[in-house]
């Protein structure tokens, strides 16, 4: 889906914002579309590489059924190269011309696991669901028929024609916005940042449940002036987004540099919440950082340690103790 060709054996694909011009005999950036005869074929259809029973949280999603599993899944592959990939092993493992590899479950099997271990969403993640857009496509229309839930967890380079197609059957993505600085997506992602905040807004416009998650790499995109810019974009769009700021382990290719200090993700939260964002977590540091509150009376509402929810008092999609709207898709 998503390629036009271009004359000769020459193809372009328009399902990310790369939007690669591939050769014959040659794969896109994510490495696993390949022109073969100047066709465009996804290599990844029905080759899962890992698959999870997962707390919601984990995505993380706060306040999207909070307390539920997802059936997490992953093929091969992604269109970035993060120098900090946790995953790195299935995220690069094609790359360059690598054999793709993956066991053979069809989408039917995909959402049976699902309902056979009660899940009440499918994720797609570890990787990036983008470049196995049909695999994902789909078993999200089937899932949808069981009243099953699909999550993106994204980088958010989707184009705007692909995002459209997915939309109906798309009910919640969590998006890195890994920054505010084009250089930092350059250098670091081999990518660029307006597609990005071009495709949160759409995935806003077109009323998906979205969180972003920014992982705060020390020297890199830990300035005040980057949490101001991300924190003031966020608010552009709705105050009740919830942003994740996490810590960052070291892996992959950014081995030299320690994790992210406790205090400089308090930093980020400060700064989020002076500009008015009303939900802040800091994520990969079990506590108080998980939990939320009500924005108007301070109050807790859901308990979180190590993503288990040991409180919920949510009530309408209602602060209990003083009648706040609290925004989110919410387990009644």
């Amino acid at each position: 889906m998503f390629y036009e060709k271009l004359g000769g054996d020459l193809v372009q694909c328009h399902l990310c914002s790369h939007h690669c011009r591939i050769n014959k005999g040659k794969r896109g950036i994510c490495g696993v579309r390949e022109n073969i005869d100047g066709t465009l074929y996804s290599l990844v259809y029905g080759k899962l590489i890992a698959s999870s029973v997962d707390p919601i949280e984990k995505k993380p999603l706060f306040h999207f059924l909070p307390g539920s599993r997802a059936y997490s899944i992953a093929t091969v592959g992604c269109n970035f190269r993060c120098l900090n990939c946790q995953n790195f092993d299935i995220s690069q493992m094609p790359k360059p011309q690598k054999p793709v590899i993956g066991d053979d479950v069809t989408p039917n099997e995909i959402v049976d696991t699902a309902k056979h271990y009660n899940c009440e969403s499918i994720a797609y993640t570890y990787t990036e669901p983008t470049i196995f857009f049909e695999y994902a496509y789909e078993t999200a229309k089937l899932a949808s028929k069981e009243g099953i839930r699909n999550i993106f967890v994204t980088n958010g380079y989707i184009t705007e024609e692909a995002l459209r197609v997915m939309a109906p059957y798309l009910d919640a993505a969590n998006i890195d916005l890994k920054s505010f600085s084009d250089e930092f997506y350059r250098k670091i992602c081999g990518a660029r940042l307006k597609p990005v905040l071009d495709s949160i807004r759409l995935h806003k416009e077109m009323g998906i449940w979205i969180e972003i998650t920014t992982l705060v790499i020390p020297s890199l995109n830990d300035s005040e002036e980057n949490f101001k810019k991300i924190a003031e974009f966020i608010k552009g769009l709705d105050e009740s987004i919830p942003w994740h700021v996490t810590q960052f382990y070291p892996a992959y290719r950014l081995l030299d540099l320690a994790p992210t200090p406790v205090e400089t993700l308090d930093r980020a939260k400060k700064i989020g919440l002076e500009i008015g964002l009303k939900h802040i977590y800091q994520g990969n540091i079990p506590g108080e950082g998980e939990n939320t509150y009500c924005p108007n009376c301070r109050r807790l509402l859901i308990e979180r340690y190590g993503y288990r929810v040991n409180r919920y008092d949510i009530k309408d999609s209602r602060c209990p103790y003083c009648g706040e709207k609290i925004y989110g898709v919410w387990r009644q």
